[in-house]
């Protein structure tokens, strides 16, 4: 249980036949009720109010939720923070479904971008000495929901790029176009630092379509990748989606700076029935 670099995928069928069967073969809630947190959050990728497969499917995170209500005792809550400077995470959240998912699994949402933040500093982090993230993350049990998509800048995007959902834009704006347009420089830099200061506990990454050219436009996988992975290691899943999208995770620079860091790039396939 919890063997870094492992990556548990299966085909999809379903949300409820492959979630279910992905996260008890990984043993997920194992995981939590071993880091004894009493919250668990889920960060779905809801960059801007796009429909999946640009963004995390209401439908998956539901599923999700209802596993672990079924399954623990701790408390869920989904947090994310968009990036788009026309409106808050909340427009997200009712454009893409997610007020529905919250009062009909009684659920609260969470807008990470106003959040209460602590100032950390790391000197080893030569893009960000200094980090401002939500106190809350530290206090959860961290559950990121990405999406199989390539990005513009980053080549890929997916777990551990997913966290930059969380960041303040009261800090990572700084006049750019985006809530968080300062990633954009050294941006290999900047996920790899981000993730050195808070990076997920466990990842459920949506393979089902996929979006093989960029992450906000462009030509979904043809045909789509039909496949769900999860597991404790986000180097490992990111290394995956990578492989799965044709980049190969040795051309994607954060992977590689994070590979033996935060986890193993050199993963191991467990495939699962559903």
């Amino acid at each position: 249980m919890m063997t870094m670099g492992q990556v548990f995928f299966t085909e999809f069928h379903s949300w409820q036949e492959s979630i279910t069967s992905l996260l008890d073969q990984a043993h997920v809630v194992d995981g939590i009720v071993k880091s004894g947190r009493k919250k668990v959050l889920i960060m779905p990728n809801l960059v801007e109010d796009l429909p999946p497969p640009i963004t995390t499917p209401a439908a998956c995170v539901q599923e999700l939720v209802r596993y672990l209500q079924d399954r623990c005792d701790a408390r869920i809550v989904i947090g994310a923070g968009c990036g788009s400077l026309q409106y808050d995470t909340h427009h997200c959240f009712s454009a893409l479904g997610y007020d529905r998912l919250g009062k009909e699994q009684q659920v609260e949402l969470i807008d990470l971008n106003t959040e209460l933040c602590v100032a950390l500093h790391n000197t080893a982090c030569k893009r960000w000495p200094e980090m401002h993230l939500p106190q809350l993350l530290f206090d959860v049990f961290l559950i990121s929901v990405p999406v199989l998509k390539a990005h513009t800048l980053a080549g890929v995007t997916l777990t551990m790029k997913n966290m930059m959902g969380a960041p303040p834009p009261a800090h990572y704006q700084k006049g750019g176009h985006w809530k968080k347009a300062s990633f954009h420089a050294n941006v290999h830099g900047a996920i790899f630092d981000l993730n050195r200061y808070r990076t997920p506990d466990f990842t459920l990454l949506d393979a089902t379509v996929g979006m093989q050219e960029a992450h906000l436009f462009g030509p979904t996988c043809n045909p789509p990748k039909n496949k769900m992975a999860c597991g404790f290691d986000p180097v490992a899943i990111d290394a995956w989606g990578a492989d799965l999208l044709g980049f190969g995770w040795q051309t994607i620079d954060y992977i590689c700076m994070a590979d033996g860091l935060l986890g193993r790039a050199g993963y191991q396939e467990i495939r699962v029935t559903a």
